[in-house]
């Protein structure tokens, strides 16, 4: 932070804290739902607008915006963007901070802009992109099938989080939908006559609970009985329930999710019940890209994050899964977390608070400044970019990964 540009990205989001926070609490006390952000849509594309930045509302989706900032030396670079989530969580509101993660896309550009108005040795474009739906819908798959990445060098962005790390281990993740279909009859006068859709719902959750002894430490498998009938006093024809399935990488999931397809099977032949399966958007597990992570890591310890995986030695493990591990699938990503309170977990309550509290501005403010350094080095250093490319190349050669086009994350048969 020594260097000018240093001290302009540090002037610039100290400067301006206040204008970010305020945008960053709007979005918190106004919580909207998956593909239904549309007030914080609003906020920030007006926001961005408003800074010079140039912008396209609902980009390829309703809530969805792109904002762009060309270097004054020249475009002649890489294209830097930073991904913004800004959904809420039922019930609970920013239970999982995405306000904070809005608060950290903008203040990063804004930071960004004002080094290349300052160095005209900065050439490329900075991009803020608005990715609605992270939370179950996979907004962010939503655009790689619409194209919103094609033209992206480099994505950086991080999370809220308990504790501190550069590389965390973000699952693969199947959503699904069963539903099925029995025949209704009188409870008291004539169950005989009825097919019971709840008895299958509550045997495929059953079923699932056994399962889990059985399967690796690394996977998940938890859900929800969404309907299962509204009168005791009928037979219910109809149920449904809603699973995320979820294991370290895509062949892991592959199995279970054959595994756990078994288990409302055997419901729906239990009991004699039809059954439909509607598969969700598939969220792929989280690449890493260890040249970028270095850069990171390099700012930030010098800002003094304290990174529970400093040493890059390996990478800590969690059960969460985001649509970023889709976007790290197509392109080099940088997905860090970052700790805003010690012992409350995302998806809580206590988070929630947290997420709105004055206390995690000073921790946001710091992983801004060290996003904005990063896409500074890259918007000056092409050797890096291609060095940060050519690994991800490498990768997609070790895995047999198609070439990143635009396309559909794949279903299950």
């Amino acid at each position: 932070m020594d260097g000018p540009l240093g001290k302009v990205v540090n002037g610039v989001i100290e400067g301006k804290s206040v204008d970010f926070w305020t945008l960053s609490r709007f979005i918190w006390e106004h919580p909207e739902l998956a593909l239904n952000e549309v007030e914080a849509h609003a906020k920030l594309t007006e926001f961005l607008e408003q800074r010079e930045f140039r912008v396209q509302r609902k980009y390829l989706l309703s809530t969805a915006f792109r904002a762009e900032f060309d270097a004054p030396g020249g475009t002649d670079g890489p294209t830097i963007a930073f991904l913004c989530e800004y959904d809420a969580l039922p019930e609970i509101g920013h239970a999982c901070g995405h306000n904070l993660i809005a608060e950290l896309a903008v203040a990063s550009a804004v930071a960004v802009r004002d080094a290349m108005k300052q160095s005209h040795d900065l050439r490329g474009k900075v991009v803020v992109l608005g990715t609605p739906g992270e939370e179950n819908c996979g907004g962010k798959q939503m655009l790689i099938d619409k194209g919103a990445f094609k033209d992206i060098d480099i994505a950086l962005m991080s999370h809220p989080f308990p504790y501190e790390a550069l590389r965390t281990g973000f699952t693969a993740r199947q959503q699904v939908t069963v539903r099925f279909r029995g025949r209704s009859a009188h409870a008291a006068e004539s169950a005989y006559k009825g097919v019971n859709a709840l008895d299958a719902a509550v045997a495929s959750y059953v079923n699932v609970s056994l399962l889990r002894q059985q399967i690796k430490p690394t996977c998940r498998v938890h859900g929800v009985i969404l309907r299962g009938g509204m009168y005791p006093n009928l037979i219910p024809e109809s149920s449904e329930l809603s699973y995320h399935i979820r294991g370290a990488d895509l062949a892991e999931l592959d199995d279970l999710v054959t595994r756990v397809e078994g288990c409302f099977r055997a419901a729906a032949l239990a009991t004699g019940c039809s059954m439909s399966l509607e598969w969700g958007i598939r969220y792929k597990n989280l690449v890493h890209n260890v040249a970028l992570t270095r850069v990171y890591r390099k700012h930030g310890l010098s800002l003094g994050a304290e990174f529970l995986d400093a040493d890059m030695s390996s990478v800590v493990p969690t059960g969460a899964a985001t649509d970023a591990g889709n976007v790290s699938h197509c392109l080099p990503t940088l997905h860090s977390v970052y700790a805003v309170g010690t012992g409350v977990r995302n998806h809580t309550r206590g988070f929630a608070e947290l997420a709105g509290a004055i206390d995690a501005q000073g921790p946001t403010r710091r992983t801004a400044k060290a996003l904005a350094l990063t896409a500074i080095e890259l918007l000056s250093d092409p050797a890096l970019v291609q060095q940060i490319k050519a690994e991800f190349a490498e990768w997609r050669r070790n895995t047999l990964q198609p070439a990143a086009v635009p396309g559909p994350a794949p279903v299950p048969k």
